[in-house]
């Protein structure tokens, strides 16, 4: 199993309210959840008008296809020209999960 987890930090320098800033989250939020099948929240930097700070996580079998998915993510947020994307940062995670499944199916024996 492997879990992506990723970052990014965008900026909206025409922006001066919160209430802007929002409506520009909901609809990068809403957007890539429609297009992708991953998680994505707001995680800091709430209160600062001009920034927007995303947390994302996806989890695959395939940590080629988790990272091409975060990948492509990070294209989809900068094509919809809502917000500059001023940094990004992706990790790819690997748990071993089949001798813990194992081990448990030997255990209902």
């Amino acid at each position: 199993m492997v879990v992506g987890v990723g970052q990014i930090l965008l900026r909206i320098p025409e922006n001066h309210s919160l209430k802007g800033k929002r409506s520009v989250i909901r609809q990068i939020v809403e957007r890539v959840k429609k297009q992708f099948n991953i998680s994505i929240a707001e995680v800091e930097a709430q209160d600062n008008w001009q920034f927007i700070h995303l947390g994302m996580c996806q989890v695959g079998l395939n940590a080629d296809v988790v990272n091409n998915s975060l990948d492509k993510v990070l294209a989809f947020i900068e094509k919809l020209a809502l917000a500059e994307v001023i940094d990004a940062d992706f990790e790819l995670i690997q748990f071993s999960t089949r001798r813990t499944f194992y081990e448990k199916i030997c255990a209902f024996g």
